[in-house]
């Protein structure tokens, strides 16, 4: 072990240690960013204690700035404190994965068959249970980032922003941003106490010293990585077959999918729908209900769309021609992500002994409270509820439940995950287990 390495103690996990807990998290990374988050944070801050908090919240907040899966990111930046580019790149991987193959099986299922409701059925006591695993997380992050009447309120008034107003993410993240850091330069320091404060100069491994040649030779990699297949797809096939749309396609939405894949998906599928014609309007609806029911992150929905897009047009026989589309998908929307983090990691980790920088982040901290409680405010309704209204109340929207929808079954589930979690503290992979039981039992006594 590195003796200058300090990631939050001196409980720097062994290389297989890491492959075997980012692998558990791949497998139990449901309920979209929130739920993920959530996971992580209770793995390697609370279980693992290989981060801390400090350090956690200052990664989440970096990767929350970028485009791309911010929880994929999250757990790419934390493969590298822990053990560099090798580290990353396993944990982003092993992150991506497990949800990556069950979606494409469950597309081949689907384009073979045309039904996968009872596997998605399968899976929905999984979605429940993690609802307490985020009413966990958000409970003691908020304990431990909002330690100042201050920073409750940009939480509050970040909820408000997105949850209410549907301002863009990326106004609200800056907003914070500039708030903290005009607090600092103003002298009103309350904005970054208690929250992701830098401390004195901590000693950082190589790997995560600024560089500018690794900084130019880890971007020349990467960027070759992402774009040069696309060049290859463009020469060889020509810009009008499929795999060379989808990978132009895809590489445009690695590129802007600020705030989640929820800010662009809309468009993604008016235009592989209307444009493209790779699948028709109910089969987007389809693709993101197996997303939200699988591991990892939501914007894998992209993986469906890449594959029936290839199964389709391509012609090569559909199988294989949507495994194509799937994996061109998959490449071109998160090879980006390694990019963002292998190349401005390094940079991230000395603005936290700049205070002026800390303390912006440390605004920006806040605001994730408050974006976090939106995510899982969202992802509770839509777990528990089959319909979900809005009403307009002047400037604000806000969604409102049909409580005739309500689905009895997830609720039961629900509570029983939050009481044997937040009251028993139960082992959260037991939990978890029960939940898929439970919910498989129910699917199948219906």
């Amino acid at each position: 072990m590195d003796a200058a390495f300090p990631p939050a103690s001196s409980n720097r996990p062994s290389f297989s240690e890491l492959v075997g807990v980012f692998a558990r998290i791949g497998v139990l990374s449901f309920g979209g960013p929130a739920g993920q988050i959530a996971l992580m944070h209770r793995m390697l801050v609370d279980e693992k204690r290989w981060l801390d908090e400090a350090r956690f919240l200052h990664a989440l907040n970096y990767c929350m700035l970028l485009p791309g899966p911010e929880a994929m990111q999250l757990a790419t930046y934390s493969g590298w404190l822990l053990h560099g580019v090798k580290g990353g790149l396993v944990a982003g991987l092993l992150f991506l994965l497990p949800g990556a193959a069950v979606l494409v099986a469950l597309s081949v299922v689907y384009l073979l068959a045309g039904e996968v409701t009872v596997v998605q059925g399968l899976l929905f006591g999984l979605k429940a249970a993690v609802l307490a695993v985020v009413l966990e997380a958000l409970v003691k992050v908020s304990r431990r980032a909002l330690k100042t009447g201050w920073m409750v309120a940009l939480a509050v008034s970040a909820f408000v922003a997105i949850a209410f107003l549907h301002l863009p993410f990326p106004l609200v993240v800056l907003g914070a941003a500039i708030l903290g850091a005009l607090g600092h330069f103003l002298g009103d320091r309350r904005n970054g106490e208690g929250a992701d404060q830098p401390g004195p100069p901590m000693p950082l491994p190589d790997w995560a010293t600024p560089s500018w040649s690794r900084l130019l030779g880890t971007s020349a990699v990467w960027l070759a990585i992402w774009l040069g297949p696309l060049v290859v797809l463009h020469a060889a096939l020509g810009g009008g077959h499929v795999f060379s749309q989808e990978a132009k396609f895809f590489s445009v939405m690695a590129a802007v999918t600020f705030g989640g894949a929820y800010a662009v998906l809309a468009w993604v599928a008016q235009q592989a729908v209307e444009v493209y014609g790779w699948l028709r309007p109910d089969e987007m609806l389809t693709g993101l209900g197996l997303a939200e029911t699988t591991p990892g992150p939501l914007i894998l929905v992209l993986a469906f769309v890449g594959f029936l897009g290839g199964a389709r047009l391509s012609g090569l026989e559909p199988v294989l021609g949507g495994l194509g589309g799937a994996l061109l998908a998959l490449w071109f929307t998160f090879a980006p992500s390694f990019l963002f983090i292998f190349a401005g990691a390094p940079y991230v980790e000395t603005v936290r002994n700049v205070r002026w920088l800390a303390t912006a982040l440390a605004a920006v901290t806040a605001a994730v409270v408050g974006v976090i409680a939106n995510l899982a405010v969202w992802f509770g309704l839509h777990v528990l509820f089959g319909e979900i209204g809005e009403a307009a109340f002047g400037p604000l929207r806000v969604m409102v439940p049909v409580w005739s929808s309500i689905d009895p079954a997830a609720a039961m589930i629900a509570i029983a995950a939050g009481v044997a979690l937040l009251r028993f503290h139960a082992n959260m992979i037991a939990v978890l287990a029960a939940a898929a039981l439970a919910g498989m039992m129910w699917v199948f006594l219906t």
